[in-house]
């Protein structure tokens, strides 16, 4: 499902208008050309502060304090921010601040903003979050400063207020050397806080581009950074990026894109360029002597050189005990048909099996017994079928299941036992009684006696069965063929793998 933080990039002005709205909008014309050139989803981001509040009275002229001659400043009014809004949108770009106070708040909602942002420093300001949660807005979280408890903290504040909400990984030193950014943790961002956008706000090097890209690999998908616009009169700092550089900086996020992106939907795309150029270094298999048809082919009796001819038998492919099918001369091009074999076949299911496994980074230990449950034979057993983990049977059972892309495990029922299912990975279909029902990770479903139910899953799945103690014999098919086989042809049973 696409969300509006999906591939967002935030032009971060801050206080780079310099208190004047003229300057302000030239910043977000700058801006929105460079989203053009790229046609990418961008946005400008504000800070909205109330200074008659926000700085307490008795500090307001002091000029030793970071910070507070800055924002004195730079001020702005409600209504020349809405000048900036306005300017934000006739760009056709996505408005967003980032409020320091509960007034700032009420700005963005006053000014119908698209999205609200909370700066690291304000990420564990309970008063300031119960404020904007009450918007109901989407909201994205800097997390500059803190440790995985607090963001913890405040993926579940977030969570349990069932807010649209983002989390970006941020290092708060300004600039921020390359030593410091710890891009890794973005990877442990996105396995513990999941089914949610994880971004980088960076304040590096502007003329740096490889932070960027290397965030995007790192799974990335919003990106922020400073941006001013230089003058005669107005010097950036150490870590705002100028037009050209945020240029540059959008482009390195496109080609890192471009770069990593998949090309075949979940799964790695083979082009024939590329089977064509590795073909083109295959070794085939060649006669070493006269070999007669119907005769049994050993490794002694042929050799592996290149080119490999088309439609000849590949060296990764050849077996022993292979029967010649027509006569060969010596050094003369072998051509066979590949043969998989059931054990092959078990053996391919079963690597597959345990990669998804440790994808969904699921442990099994060493006391478990592995069943193929192919029900047409292990030729169809891609099509239909399961893999079935037995790890528990007593009064209690339980199982993993793990059903491969693709694949489909037939309609049938239980008189004895009851079960319920919970997705761990992947996606899953089930049906029962002839409902259908669309399951992702975490759901659940429970299959009383005698219901009759399937499964399958487009990409691949994982799920728990825990049910009452599991009965051979206990499982009715409404398909008769598959009924009529003893268990054994349709079961094979794995003590190691």
């Amino acid at each position: 499902m696409s969300s509006i933080f999906d591939d967002l990039i935030i032009f971060e002005m801050a206080n780079s208008h310099q208190g004047s709205v003229e300057h302000g909008i030239n910043i977000i014309k700058e801006m929105g050309k460079i989203a053009r050139k790229y046609n990418v989803k961008a946005a400008v981001k504000l800070q909205y502060r109330d200074l008659d509040t926000f700085i307490h009275p008795d500090f307001k002229i002091r000029e030793d304090i970071k910070h507070i001659p800055r924002f004195m400043g730079t001020r702005l009014s409600f209504e020349q921010f809405c000048e900036l809004i306005n300017a934000v949108k006739d760009e056709g770009m996505v408005t967003i601040s980032t409020p320091f106070d509960e007034e700032g708040v009420k700005w963005c909602v006053e000014q119908g903003l698209d999205i609200i942002k909370i700066a690291s420093c304000s990420a564990l300001d309970w008063p300031l979050l119960e404020e904007v949660v009450q918007t109901g807005k989407p909201l994205i979280i800097s997390t500059g400063g803190k440790t995985v408890s607090d963001i913890d903290k405040i993926y579940n504040f977030f969570t349990h207020r069932k807010s649209e909400f983002s989390l970006l990984h941020c290092i708060a030193e300004y600039p921020a050397p390359l030593g410091n950014l710890q891009l890794d943790f973005i990877d442990r961002m996105k396995k513990r806080y999941r089914n949610i956008t994880i971004g980088y706000s960076g304040h590096e090097d502007p003329d740096d581009h490889i932070v960027s890209m290397l965030a995007f690999a790192k799974g990335a998908r919003i990106f922020e950074r400073h941006v001013g616009l230089p003058t005669d009169s107005i010097t950036l700092n150490a870590y705002s990026m100028n037009p050209e550089q945020a240029d540059k900086w959008v482009k390195s996020i496109i080609d890192a894109q471009n770069m990593c992106e998949l090309k075949k939907e979940n799964t790695k795309y083979i082009s024939q360029e590329e089977i064509d150029s590795l073909n083109s270094l295959a070794r085939g298999v060649f006669a070493k002597k006269q070999l007669a048809k119907g005769e049994v082919i050993s490794k002694e009796d042929v050799f592996f050189a290149m080119p490999c001819q088309k439609g000849q038998l590949v060296s990764g492919d050849f077996y022993e005990g292979m029967v010649a099918t027509r006569d060969y001369q010596i050094n003369e091009a072998v051509y066979e048909k590949k043969y998989i074999s059931d054990v092959k076949s078990a053996r391919s299911v079963i690597h597959d099996a345990k990669g998804m496994l440790f994808e969904a980074g699921i442990a099994l230990g060493t006391d478990f017994e592995v069943e193929l449950s192919h029900h047409y034979g292990m030729k169809e057993f891609r099509q239909t079928g399961a893999i079935i983990i037995n790890i528990v049977n007593r009064e209690y059972c339980k199982k993993l299941v793990i059903v491969l892309p693709g694949q489909k495990h037939p309609s049938h029922l239980h008189k004895i036992k009851e079960e319920t299912f919970q997705l761990l990975y992947g996606d899953l279909e089930m049906e029962i009684n002839g409902q259908k029902i669309f399951m992702q990770p975490g759901d659940m479903q429970t299959v009383l006696r005698g219901q009759p139910h399937s499964f399958s899953s487009k990409s691949g799945a994982i799920f728990e069965e825990i049910s009452t103690m599991h009965i051979k014999g206990d499982s009715y098919y409404q398909d008769i063929e598959i009924s009529k086989k003893d268990p054994i042809e349709r079961k094979t049973i794995i003590k190691e793998w």
